[in-house]
């Protein structure tokens, strides 16, 4: 841990040179590739004439390589076998999405970053004694690709799981044939009964699912608080949705002084940050040898064909950039959907700002806006109705009640039944999201979604209020925060 400390401090004091040498390892690699060949990888390129040759890719650019490997083809975007592809929401032509997970980044990215969190934890808290219990992690699960029985795809933590040595399965809560179940309700009482006895020293995981978990646990031991299940417990490891409405909730259910909190920025596409400081929020190191080339377009250049991008070395503090990434799994200049800010350049530490577009995702959902698009014209299709504008926002967990979603939809003609209107608004999200139908099995994370019918003139009157009638401005359709909702909703005299 001490010499994984000292490289980190490396590419700190030489983020540029580290960056440099790791981009000019990977388009070596990839050089024969099909892809290699399509863009001249075998020239020795400059960044500069990468970024002129390769264009900027999204998922939909790239899906066509990614279906031939999961049927079987190899060597089109990295060499070697591929045969793990992880899982997530949010594409816009297809119901989940499926990322290439080569053996480079999962050693290289994805466990690297996994040992090199503990390593930075130690370093911060050298009186540490977690490694005197277990760890608990929420899995997801894995199953064979529709496409191609040899080929497995699951959500990250699952990919991850199902990889790791046999001596990291000793040290880590619930063993794998209950972490990689399926079956959420049956899971969580399986992890209830097996983990409760563990000394259990520390926990990763989506805050969503994890307080889920850990509220149950007390219901079952009918203790007050998790420090009365597990007295060692010392560090909460988070990522996936951001944890400022979550941090009180913890607190209440954790009590102790000892707890400490460290975010991690991973993701399906790789691993990118990691919080080194104790004290902070949100702020993390950008991790700059994991096999990721980064590039960043600023916000004003995303809506363009081909966007300028910046290097490292070109970023600014405080400007919001839409992240590229080019990765030991194949993806080349891959927009990831994420927005980030630098808080420091030296070293460079960033904030999650967002998303490129519009989305709800405070449980892990990824609702973005054409799921809502499709969930509402289903919805005026079954029930006669005709709106003319809506938006939506989390309700976020408290101690007595469960997340959701809430819409306000101002109608030009009402639907004949609004229970009908919010059923196949529901039932439609569940469809074509997976991840918001996987949270709301059995109301267990998100409940059923509350719909308001807004008297008309509600959404005129908000942008009279903020100056912003006519021209291009919009209501916003979605937001993961809370404060447009609750600002129409005042100007026009409702109750949130």
């Amino acid at each position: 841990m001490k010499k994984r400390i000292h490289d980190i401090d490396l590419f700190r004091k030489y983020p540029h040179e580290v960056q440099l040498e790791l981009f000019q390892g990977l388009v070596g690699t990839a050089k024969n590739t099909e892809w290699g060949k399509k863009y001249g990888y075998s020239d020795t390129l400059s960044v500069r004439e990468f970024q002129e040759r390769v264009p900027v890719s999204t998922y939909e650019d790239l899906y066509p390589y990614f279906e031939r490997v999961m049927k079987g083809e190899q060597n089109l975007l990295w060499p070697g076998k591929i045969d793990w592809f992880a899982k997530s929401s949010g594409t816009t032509n297809a119901r989940s999405k499926f990322i290439p997970v080569s053996q480079e980044s999962l050693e290289d990215c994805h466990y690297k970053g996994g040992k090199d969190m503990l390593s930075i934890y130690v370093n911060l808290y050298p009186e540490t004694k977690l490694f005197t219990g277990k760890g608990l992690s929420i899995g997801g699960s894995h199953q064979p690709s529709e496409l191609n029985a040899k080929v497995s795809c699951g959500d990250v933590s699952a990919v991850i799981m199902q990889n790791l040595p046999i001596w990291a399965e000793a040290i880590r809560t619930p063993p794998l044939k209950i972490a990689l179940m399926d079956k959420w309700e049956e899971k969580i009482e399986k992890m209830v009964e097996v983990t409760v006895p563990e000394n259990v020293t520390s926990m990763s995981g989506v805050p969503t699912w994890t307080y889920v978990l850990l509220k149950r646990i007390l219901e079952v031991t009918g203790k007050s608080n998790i420090m009365e299940v597990w007295p060692n417990l010392e560090l909460f490891t988070h990522g996936a949705v951001a944890f400022g409405p979550y941090r009180q909730l913890f607190r209440d259910i954790i009590p102790s002084e000892k707890m400490n909190y460290l975010e991690v920025y991973n993701a399906s596409e790789g691993f990118f940050g990691i919080q080194d400081q104790a004290g902070t929020e949100d702020e993390m190191l950008l991790m700059l040898d994991y096999g990721v080339y980064y590039e960043f377009i600023p916000m004003d250049q995303f809506e363009e064909e081909q966007p300028k991008t910046l290097t490292l070395d070109e970023v600014e503090l405080n400007k919001n950039y839409a992240l590229v990434i080019s990765t030991n799994a194949g993806l080349w200049r891959y927009k990831i959907g994420d927005t980030v800010r630098f808080t420091s350049i030296n070293p460079y530490r960033i904030k999650i700002s967002g998303r490129t577009k519009h989305f709800i995702n405070a449980f892990g959902e990824e609702v973005i806006v054409e799921n809502a698009e499709e969930a509402i014209t289903k919805a005026c299709q079954a029930t006669g109705a005709v709106i003319s504008n809506f938006t939506a926002a989390p309700i976020y967990l408290e101690s007595d009640k469960r997340g959701g979603h809430e819409w306000l939809i101002e109608f030009e003609k009402e639907p004949s039944s609004l229970q009908t209107f919010t059923e196949v608004l529901d039932e439609t999200l569940r469809t074509v999201n997976s991840d918001y139908d996987a949270k709301r099995q059995n109301d267990i994370a998100l409940q059923k979604p509350l719909v308001h019918a807004a008297p008309e003139g509600t959404f005129l009157n908000w942008l009279r209020h903020k100056g912003k009638l006519g021209g291009q401005h919009k209501v916003p359709r979605l937001s993961n925060t809370r404060e447009h909702l609750e600002e129409i909703m005042q100007v026009n005299g409702m109750e949130a």
